[in-house]
């Protein structure tokens, strides 16, 4: 229980609030209030990588900081957020798991030393590992002793929890939240475009007749078109199926640094591809309605979720760095997941495309896959992790990591 007449502040540092984070950030503050608690998130400006994507949002009690970048060897930066002053008077701040955030450190270590219990309890939140990229055995032993001195861990997985505990880290403080993106307006855009009789039926019917869309014949690419996507794989792909498959087409949906390929692509003659640009809610929705199956030869995180709520199971590859959220994909079930081989991608695209029953059975797994996963269910996860973090007054000598 906490303590009768304190008011605790929570305190999320985050790099940016990209749009998608921007309700659950939202309902968590709901939910702490409700139990009496403040929620303070502090948050930088996109980073450079990220600025493409033009997916800077805002919500409740966001307060922007100022950041400073120093570049390093390897093509990296260290990352210093100016937050110090706003998380010394919080009881709890929660932190991203990443080596690179430099405010990490004195936190953790004032943590260490702290006395009176005047100096926040730092829990972290992240992947549990590393998932997208290959790391070093230093990087990974740095980071797992970085994590083992935090007082609670939120893990975006199963799988990441699994990495904890299996490195020491008590079980009973990491808190599972099943990282998700908002998806109930996503929902129900998606339900009215396939809904006789609505406007966004019609908008659907409007859109198949403008870009010459088949069923059968239609995938889908939401995201940001930059390398982790493989946006040069996916196109490949494309030109594969469309020539197996006549009247094939990709839409393409999204903005980076790897535009101009698509448009480049589109621009051929008899090119399969649609290049939209970036695309959000109901225009998300109405791809949705008119498209069979979601491309993803790179990597797949949020997506996955968008995936079971549009009912355009996910296609990709068993390459090695998807992010955490690909753990919702299940072969056979929900997606299809080949070996990464662009013959044995673009050719299991195909034989689904042209299996109308196999494709009318997982698009009605991910349409029941989807309640599994909503912002909702995740703010409440998130809100009794801290709850319980909070209850706790000093962390037993036996739980000590350091």
């Amino acid at each position: 229980m906490l303590k009768a007449g304190h008011h605790p502040r929570i305190v999320i540092v985050q790099p940016y609030i990209p749009s998608y984070r921007t309700a659950f950030f939202e309902r968590l503050r709901s939910d702490l209030q409700a139990e009496g608690c403040a929620l303070d998130v502090l948050h930088g400006p996109p980073p450079p990588s990220h600025v493409a994507r033009q997916d800077a949002s805002h919500c409740s009690g966001a307060i922007e900081v100022p950041v400073r970048r120093l570049g390093v060897p390897g093509g990296r930066s260290l990352v210093w957020q100016q937050v110090q002053r706003r998380a010394a008077s919080a009881d709890v701040v929660v932190l991203e798991q990443a080596l690179r955030n430099l405010e990490t450190y004195p936190l953790l270590l004032r943590q260490a030393r702290m006395t009176g219990g005047l100096t926040p309890r730092v829990a972290l939140w992240g992947h549990g590992r590393t998932y997208t990229k290959p790391v070093s055995r230093i990087e990974t032993a740095a980071k797992d002793a970085l994590t083992r001195r935090a007082s609670w861990f939120f893990a975006y997985t199963e799988g990441g929890a699994d990495h904890l505990a299996s490195g020491g880290f008590p079980r009973r403080r990491i808190t599972v939240v099943r990282n998700c993106v908002d998806t109930v307006a996503l929902a129900q855009a998606r339900e009215r475009a396939g809904t006789p009789g609505t406007q966004e039926f019609a908008e659907a019917a409007a859109l198949r007749s403008r870009h010459g869309l088949l069923p059968g014949r239609t995938a889908l690419f939401v995201g940001g078109l930059d390398a982790p996507k493989r946006i040069p794989l996916l196109l490949e792909s494309a030109g594969r199926i469309a020539r197996a498959l006549p009247g094939f087409r990709l839409l393409v949906a999204g903005d980076g640094a790897d535009r101009p390929l698509v448009e480049a692509m589109a621009s051929t003659a008899k090119s399969p591809v649609v290049p939209l640009g970036h695309m959000t809610g109901s225009q998300v929705a109405l791809l949705g309605a008119v498209s069979d199956v979601m491309l993803m030869p790179g990597r797949v995180g949020l997506c996955a979720v968008d995936s079971f709520v549009l009912r355009t199971p996910v296609i990709t590859t068993d390459w090695p760095w998807h992010a955490p959220e690909f753990e919702y994909l299940r072969n056979g079930h929900n997606a299809v997941i080949t070996s990464d081989d662009p013959t044995a991608y673009a050719a299991a695209v195909q034989a689904l495309l042209t299996d109308q029953a196999r494709l009318a059975s997982l698009r009605a797994r991910c349409r029941e896959d989807a309640a599994a996963y909503t912002t909702d269910a995740m703010a409440t996860r998130f809100c009794e992790g801290l709850l319980r973090l909070l209850s706790e007054t000093r962390k037993p000598a036996a739980d000590k990591l350091w």
